[in-house]
């Protein structure tokens, strides 16, 4: 975290007791040393002992079992505002269910440690704080959190691989979603699943991009790992996290029983018979208990990867709407957040690819001053550049990126809205309901996939897709991009995957990579080379 203050020492004041102390990191948080007054307060006291006691009860349920778990509480005090308050954390690899008070760490709002365990004797390790805090200061800071959980439950683990592509957990129609903030027993529940890393602190930037993409979420699910949860206070954190548990524990259950439990009827999560006819391979299964299934697609022969423009959406809606709204609101958008870390990023990446276009001599790249002589002058130079990229119709991240980005506000301010074909959604929900696995693979960013998905004009259908790929896995126009796809989603055998596009040269990069390919003929598409070979639909229904 930074710092709460711009000088290499920090001052920190607790409970009237002022100690000056050189920082220094520790599991990525700032150390100020050991300040034992933090202990000495009442309400600094009941905290530790109430997260020692939480840890204790959650090792009974099995999410903090093998030292692994964590809990974090802000210091309730209603004189302090909530993203002031002190910290209690607990600390790493100790055995939890026999945690008291001391072994607890307080920090101060801006993430220094003001308080550390006293050192045991051995078998015990030097204390060490939980490698979850750079993540729990995170959350702190975007959610306004009271206490944040981290379980790693065997429920919470189990549902991010019931289907290992999908980045979502899904769920509606169950009792104990309304024990979840901001959810009722018709809504539908949606978390995101973000990859696993070797270490947890890791995995703090892609926990922030869960947040901000999923606002509604509290809990932001880790594959193969477990599972954060977080709530405007210990009790609320500590009921949801019970309720989010029971979700994942009915989830695994109904999967057992063949019963899809993201949709509001419970029913089988396959019944294929008349529903896709692609030649893919089908096996005669019979599933356990009272379920029958006559048919049932093995995962890896359920693949289907889609263009947007022209296949999914019209032409006319990416060019004359959705270029059209970034093209209109660049300026606008780099003015209205330029001292944002994530337009600070956007800039940094459209100032490599501009002196690369410097460099290389491309028609329309010019200079961009340094931030220094202020954004009045730096701005219209990235403009300039920018809209040179979109009159070439360049296809470089530096712009999909700033594109999604400025996408991203039109969609949250309801300016713009995805339109998209109307034989979409049908053929989305026949795909869902016979087991197929759907992706997008487009120029668009995969931010902006989202996010035309997402406020469709049919509604939100994100739940449709298991993931969604970029020009930041190769070109489109190059077969080792599909190969590079087939590998991220395991699929062994390219035939394996149908691609639908509406772009012939896409046509002939994916057939030689080995994929089964499709043309999409929709009003306004480009014209096909005569005996071009594949084979046509003018609906994705009659895939």
């Amino acid at each position: 975290m930074e710092p709460s203050t711009s000088s290499s020492t920090a001052i920190n004041a607790v409970n009237g007791a002022t100690k000056l102390t050189q920082p220094h990191l520790q599991n990525g948080l700032e150390v100020t040393g050991s300040s034992p007054v933090c202990m000495e307060s009442k309400t600094v006291g009941e905290s530790c002992a109430l997260a020692a006691e939480l840890c204790r009860h959650f090792y009974t349920l099995g999410w903090v079992s093998g030292t692994g778990g964590s809990i974090t509480i802000k210091v309730h005090d209603d004189a302090i505002p909530r993203p002031h308050q002190l910290i209690v954390m607990s600390p790493s690899g100790v055995q939890k269910e026999r945690m008291v008070a001391e072994d607890m760490y307080v920090l101060s709002s801006g993430g220094f440690l003001l308080s550390s365990p006293p050192l045991k004797p051995y078998p015990h390790r030097l204390p060490k704080c939980t490698d979850c805090g750079p993540i729990f200061m995170k959350v702190y800071e975007i959610c306004d959190a009271g206490a944040v959980i981290h379980s790693h439950g065997i429920e919470a683990c189990l549902v991010t691989m019931m289907n290992p592509f999908s980045k979502e957990f899904r769920i509606t129609h169950m009792e104990m979603i309304k024990g979840i903030q901001g959810h009722g027993y018709h809504d539908e529940l949606v978390l995101p699943i973000i990859e696993n890393s070797a270490h947890e602190g890791e995995l703090t930037e892609s926990l922030t991009e869960a947040i901000s993409a999923y606002p509604k979420a509290t809990a932001v699910l880790v594959c193969n790992h477990g599972v954060y949860i977080w709530g405007d206070s210990w009790i609320s954190a500590k009921t949801q996290a019970e309720c989010y548990h029971y979700l994942f524990d009915a989830a695994i259950k109904l999967h057992q029983l063949g019963l899809d439990w993201s949709t509001p009827t419970h029913g089988p999560i396959r019944n294929i018979q008349g529903v896709w006819g692609c030649g893919l391979n089908l096996s005669r299964a019979l599933k356990a208990g009272s379920l029958t299934l006559d048919y049932v697609i093995e995962p890896s022969q359920c693949c289907v990867m889609l263009n947007i423009e022209g296949t999914t959406n019209p032409l006319s809606f990416v060019s004359n709407i959705l270029f059209s709204y970034a093209h209109d609101n660049v300026e606008k958008h780099l003015a209205a957040t330029f001292d944002s870390e994530e337009t600070q990023d956007d800039i940094h990446l459209l100032r490599s690819q501009i002196q690369n276009d410097l460099d290389q001599g491309v028609a329309g790249a010019v200079a961009v001053p340094s931030d220094y002589v202020g954004q009045d002058l730096v701005i219209p130079a990235l403009v300039a550049n920018v809209e040179a990229m979109i009159r070439a119709d360049r296809k470089v991240i530096a712009l999909k990126q700033l594109q999604g980005h400025i996408w991203r506000t039109g969609f949250q301010n309801n300016e713009l809205v995805g339109i998209l074909y109307d034989d979409v959604p049908e053929v989305l929900e026949r795909w869902h309901a016979a087991g197929i696995k759907v992706y997008i693979y487009s120029n668009c960013s995969r931010e902006g996939q989202r996010l035309l998905f997402a406020k469709s004009n049919y509604g939100d259908l994100r739940k449709y897709f298991c993931g969604f790929f970029d020009t930041a896995v190769g070109n489109k126009n190059e077969s080792h991009s599909y190969l590079e796809i087939l590998r991220t989603v395991g699929v062994d055998r390219p035939a394996d995957m149908l691609f639908v596009t509406d772009v012939f040269q896409e046509a002939v990069a994916a057939s030689a990579a080995g994929l089964e390919v499709i043309i999409s003929i929709r009003p306004g598409n480009g014209a096909l080379p005569d005996e071009h070979g594949f084979r046509t639909v003018e609906s994705l229904l009659d895939t």
